[in-house]
């Protein structure tokens, strides 16, 4: 016993030594790795905000009612399923083969949605440029806690957001343009299919050695499998990050996938008034990215995620409430809580992927990640066939979308309690690789004693 204790100690030093040897010299790859990052989440950011800002457009040209639009974005939610299947993918054949195929097999669908003649052919290709978007996403977030350094994590995953939300509005200030030239809205498609020309710059930022080789030389990342993200060791991270990934999907898919139509076609704003509204609110959202790097590195990730995140619904809760008829400027009202949404949701972001992304090791990082988008797709699907059920039942678009944003809250507390916090830690001790890397050749009946077994020695 003695003896594994020193060898054990003798590991954690061992690790404790590699962990800031490559902190030191981990500078320049890290910087090269987090722009490869950047560029990517712009494109993605851009590519995925596309439906949503073109919904009320896209809604006239395949001639759907609000019924049949969110059950057009049910069924294109099922895209996660194949961004799980990438995300398990990239534990097993590496984080850089997923992001460089993607980045050149998305453009192609992209430009297959844009000569869609009918709404089933626009829907097909966009749940492939979202699963394969989806993937490498998952890929380039487990990149970047693998590649920073303790102190750099959280301010890596605020510019991965930053980079994110920066590519999503720029759809909001092309459609304002392209409508009053007269130009359909399926040219919002034309950057994206373009997006192919990023593969080359990419594939030489990206590192061609990361600690998931480290993993799959040492066998780890091959013995691994999907479920083993349930494993004894990790099963309470597990299960509480897919339950907060289920209460915020629904939240979200109703708060977000809904934004322009709402503003658009509900509250009666011009394209202009909307995409001022919706750019002012993530413009100066962007600066929850930031503040939430700095309140993960100072308060810890779960703190942030429970208060910042559990407020960031009621801003979505008064957005669709509407102006109270008190309120002289109702524009303003808008703007006011949109903001306040989005500051808390993007300050909510960097704590949430901070901490989800140190939770896992090498070799189940992005399986977990990929798993928490198959259940965003399972509960987006489920928020759009609720929310086209409800409309009548519940008087509007709008009330259905309150009720359903406060799911959020529920979400945060859960995080809450049963969240780990990883600030300050290794990524190998928050992930507790080396109790992984103890137990992962022993099958599971090992791992947990049965009812049988404990009766038998207390009986002993």
């Amino acid at each position: 016993m003695a003896k594994q204790k020193t060898k054990a100690k003798a590991g954690s030093e061992s690790s404790a030594s590699h962990a800031a040897q490559a902190s030191r010299s981990s500078g320049p790859r890290s910087s090269t790795t987090v722009g490869a990052i950047v560029i990517l989440l712009l494109y993605q950011g851009y590519t995925l905000s596309i439906v949503g800002i073109a919904s009320p457009w896209i809604a006239k040209s395949f001639a759907l009612d609000e019924g049949k639009l969110a059950r057009l974005f049910a069924w294109m939610a099922i895209s996660a399923f194949g961004s799980l299947a990438l995300a398990r993918l990239a534990d097993r054949v590496g984080r850089r083969l997923v992001i460089l195929a993607a980045l050149i097999l998305a453009p192609l669908f992209s430009a297959g949605a844009a000569l869609a003649p009918t709404a089933n052919v626009f829907a097909a290709c966009e749940i492939m440029v979202s699963a394969l978007l989806g993937g490498s996403v998952s890929s380039a977030i487990a990149l970047l806690a693998e590649e920073l350094p303790a102190e750099q994590r959280a301010r890596g995953q605020a510019a991965a957001a930053l980079a994110s939300a920066i590519g999503g509005v720029l759809g909001y200030l092309i459609i304002p343009a392209l409508l009053a030239w007269n130009y359909s809205w399926r040219w919002l498609l034309a950057p994206s299919v373009a997006g192919i020309l990023l593969a080359v710059p990419v594939s030489v930022m990206l590192p061609a050695q990361s600690k998931w080789s480290s993993a799959s030389s040492s066998g780890s990342a091959k013995r691994s499998h999907f479920y083993d993200i349930f494993h004894p060791i990790y099963r309470r991270r597990s299960l509480t990050l897919l339950t907060c990934a289920a209460l915020d999907t629904i939240a979200g898919t109703a708060v977000n996938g809904w934004l322009y139509y709402q503003s658009v076609s509900i509250l009666g704003l011009s394209p202009v008034a909307a995409s001022t509204l919706v750019v002012t609110g993530m413009g100066v959202g962007m600066i929850g990215f930031p503040i939430g790097a700095w309140m993960s590195d100072k308060f810890g990730r779960v703190p942030t995620v429970v208060y910042v995140g559990g407020a960031a619904w009621l801003g979505a809760f008064a957005f669709y409430y509407g102006p109270p008829a008190f309120v002289q400027w109702p524009f303003m009202y808008l703007v006011v809580v949109y903001c306040w949404f989005k500051v808390a949701s993007d300050v909510m972001t960097v704590g949430a992927n901070s901490a989800a992304t140190e939770l896992f090791p090498a070799a189940l990082r992005t399986t977990m990640i990929g798993a928490q988008g198959m259940t965003a797709a399972v509960f987006s699907m489920l928020a759009q066939i609720l929310i086209a059920a409800l409309i009548g039942p519940l008087g509007g678009l709008a009330s259905v979308i309150r009720y359903l944003a406060l799911l959020g809250i529920p979400s945060a507390v859960i995080f809450g309690l049963f969240i780990d916090e990883t600030r300050g830690l290794t990524l190998e001790q928050s992930a507790l690789e080396d109790k992984w890397n103890e137990v992962r050749h022993n099958p599971w009946p090992s791992e947990a004693e049965s009812p049988r077994q404990a009766t038998d020695k207390v009986s002993g």
